[in-house]
């Protein structure tokens, strides 16, 4: 049986990377045709990865599941404490990135590869950080922790209710997830 906080963090992840690598799909589709990509998608899907993934999916992995492995087991504690400096260095990286397709934006063609490349790189980062915690991370937990500790994971995750991972979004939300789905291409949205 799954847990209820394996199950929303595989979720979260799966909605994440789709929402990645749609990103990479409308900067190749743009460069592909020589044209500029509508830069307000771009910064509603970066904003989303800031927003949720940053300050809460990964907050509550090492405030809450990576405490409870390091007091149940010492195994992984190295890698604990990397995929933590991970989340750590996440909010900065994030913003490096806004801030090139900021660049792009306002400087044109020039600063195209830049972002791209920094676009692909941060791409990279995630998908390996995210196969790493599910690789690695779930399979430990599932083996360790107590039933006490799944019970109050479930209640933390449960609370998260990202709307790119099925949940209605909260009423703050609603019309960036809106304008997101409605014009961000698919397999996360249903633009063109």
């Amino acid at each position: 049986m799954m847990h209820t906080a394996v199950r929303i963090i595989r979720d979260e992840h799966q909605a994440l990377s789709a929402m990645l690598r749609s990103v990479l799909l409308l900067l190749d589709r743009h460069r592909k045709s020589r044209t500029l990509p509508d830069f307000a998608v771009l910064r509603a899907m970066l904003f989303y990865v800031d927003e949720f993934p940053q300050k809460r999916h990964h907050r509550k992995e090492s405030t809450l599941m990576f405490p409870k492995l390091r007091a149940r087991t010492p195994l992984a504690r190295d890698l604990l404490d990397r995929l933590d400096a991970e989340h750590d260095t996440g909010e900065r990286r994030i913003q490096d990135l806004e801030h090139a397709l900021l660049g792009f934006e306002m400087m044109g063609e020039p600063r195209r590869a830049a972002f791209e490349t920094a676009a692909q790189a941060y791409v990279d980062f995630y998908l390996a950080h995210m196969a790493l915690e599910e690789r690695e991370i779930l399979p430990l937990a599932e083996r360790v922790l107590t039933a006490e500790d799944w019970q109050e994971l479930d209640e933390a995750f449960s609370a998260n209710r990202d709307p790119l991972a099925g949940h209605d979004p909260e009423a703050e939300y609603r019309a960036l997830f809106t304008r997101i789905v409605g014009i961000v291409p698919a397999p996360i949205g249903l633009g063109p």
